[in-house]
């Protein structure tokens, strides 16, 4: 993934293991109470021209997509981790210089059996 083109230089923006609640699920117990997910970003992000004057301005901000993801969930109950992690790849993505995301959407508390429980999707921008 995250192939470079040309002389592009690109890095990553890392957000990992963020463990929030929100209400997310199709069964009638996970419309009552909010349940944890834990969601990992990946974005490659093309690095601007020239210096960066160590400006917050010049990059790619994790807080601003952490801050995202947590409106996001606060607007209300979302049946599936498929709608939440494309919700959050389209939400990092509308930054032009997001080349490409891929998110990991995953669920702690469905199964005492299992760690947990999710998805993971790669988007690019086209």
């Amino acid at each position: 993934m995250f192939a470079q083109s040309g002389d592009a230089r690109i890095y990553r923006i890392l957000v990992r293991d963020l463990v929030l609640k929100c209400l997310i699920g199709i069964h009638a117990h996970e419309l009552l109470a909010p349940q944890r997910v834990r969601i990992n970003v990946e974005m490659a992000v093309l690095e601007q021209a020239g210096p960066l004057s160590d400006d917050i301005a010049n990059v790619v901000s994790y807080e601003d997509v952490i801050e995202g993801i947590k409106r996001m969930l606060a607007e209300g109950h979302i049946n599936l981790v498929e709608t939440l992690a494309e919700n959050i790849a389209a939400l990092c993505l509308v930054d032009p210089r997001v080349r490409s995301v891929r998110i990991r959407a995953e669920k702690l508390d469905v199964y005492a059996e299992a760690a947990s429980v999710g998805i993971e999707i790669e988007r690019r921008r086209e």
